[in-house]
């Protein structure tokens, strides 16, 4: 990434830092969005990245998710991540979590971390050796079964149900099909919320035994990875990998509601005015996968599950909000996720 390129990404951003550490093999990059409304908040992923430059762009991504998600949710807090660059299979070790746990340390409690992509509680403990500015250690809400992706499903679910009635006027599922791309814990729990309520459920992921047995399951339809956003069906519940909706997918699109657990959807910004072109109802993702993000401020807070789950509740109201001000095709009307940024920009003071 040149100089240029960088300085543009960086716009808005309070700082990157990127370490490296020779004796423990560390290589990282932490993203600080916004504190505004409080220390930046966002977990630590661990990824194989292609390049350093992918790493940076991926961390300064999420970190301003996170900045997003956060104040849509009413939360008090900011948005940033850390990534490592490393295989999460091989290249783990307890100095390697130490020494981002200095790293973290010296940023006086701007930023606060969390388990992502690639890293567990276990990981979190070694942090938690070298500052305080960590959640989700063993033990924790946050790390208690597989709570924090029970509540992002059940936000996603929720909001799937909000996006039917805003549709078809009826939130119900029976009658509906929901086409799932991404079987890991958030996809496959959702997988079983819309089961539970009736949805006929078609099925992708890269794991075959994870199509199989949300086969088994949920008598769910397993398709191919590359066609699953083909399928003819009322909901695409993206859950995997994000940039899934671009110049490429969104004219094969046969759903009327996109409604997923995954980070950054849309490829670019102008992809959200195209689906709405297309007479597709798209949920902005930051808004309804919060209840991780919400999981994480409960237990700083000290809050219970019954709590943190009640707080998940509320992205129904959110989302409602967003499709008010996004409806209809006056000119002016904003398309759902510049609708969500605008409310969010408000809420953040920008």
């Amino acid at each position: 990434m040149d100089g240029h390129s960088l300085s543009a990404s960086l716009q808005g951003f309070e700082r990157l830092d990127m370490m490296e550490d020779a004796t423990s093999g560390l290589k990282a990059i932490i993203a600080i969005d916004q504190t505004r409304l409080g220390p930046a908040l966002g977990g630590c992923r661990m990824w194989m990245y292609a390049s350093e430059e992918a790493a940076i762009l991926d961390a300064l991504r999420l970190a301003r998710g996170m900045t997003y998600k956060s104040a849509l949710a009413g939360i008090p807090y900011g948005g940033g991540k850390a990534v490592i660059i490393g295989n999460p299979a091989t290249d783990k070790s307890s100095r390697l979590f130490r020494s981002l746990g200095r790293f973290i340390e010296r940023l006086n409690g701007r930023y606060i971390t969390g388990m992502d992509l690639g890293t567990t509680p276990l990981d979190m403990d070694e942090i938690l050796h070298e500052t305080r500015h960590v959640t989700d250690v063993t033990g924790s809400l946050g790390a208690t079964g597989h709570f924090t992706a029970e509540m992002t499903a059940y936000g996603v679910y929720i909001a799937i149900r909000t996006s039917l009635k805003q549709k078809y006027g009826s939130e119900q599922l029976q009658q509906r099909t929901v086409a799932v791309q991404g079987l890991g814990k958030v996809g496959f729990a959702l997988c079983r919320y819309l089961h539970q309520s009736g949805a006929q459920l078609i099925v992708a992921d890269l794991d075959n035994r994870l199509v199989q047995l949300a086969a088994t399951q949920f008598g769910a339809a397993p398709v191919a990875v590359d066609v699953i956003h083909k399928q003819p069906c009322d909901v695409f519940a993206p859950c995997a990998l994000g940039g899934i909706l671009n110049d490429l997918t969104i004219p094969e699109l046969k759903c009327q509601i996109v409604a997923g657990a995954a980070n950054n959807q849309l490829a670019e910004p102008r992809h959200d005015a195209l689906l709405k072109q297309a007479a597709i109802l798209y949920a902005p993702d930051y808004a309804i996968n919060a209840g991780g993000i919400i999981v994480t401020a409960a237990e700083l807070d000290g809050s219970s599950a019954s709590y943190a789950q009640s707080q998940v509740e509320r992205i129904g109201d959110t989302l409602a909000s967003i499709y008010g001000k996004s409806a209809g095709t006056a000119p002016g009307t904003l398309p759902p996720a510049a609708a969500a940024d605008a409310i969010t920009r408000k809420l953040i003071g920008l």
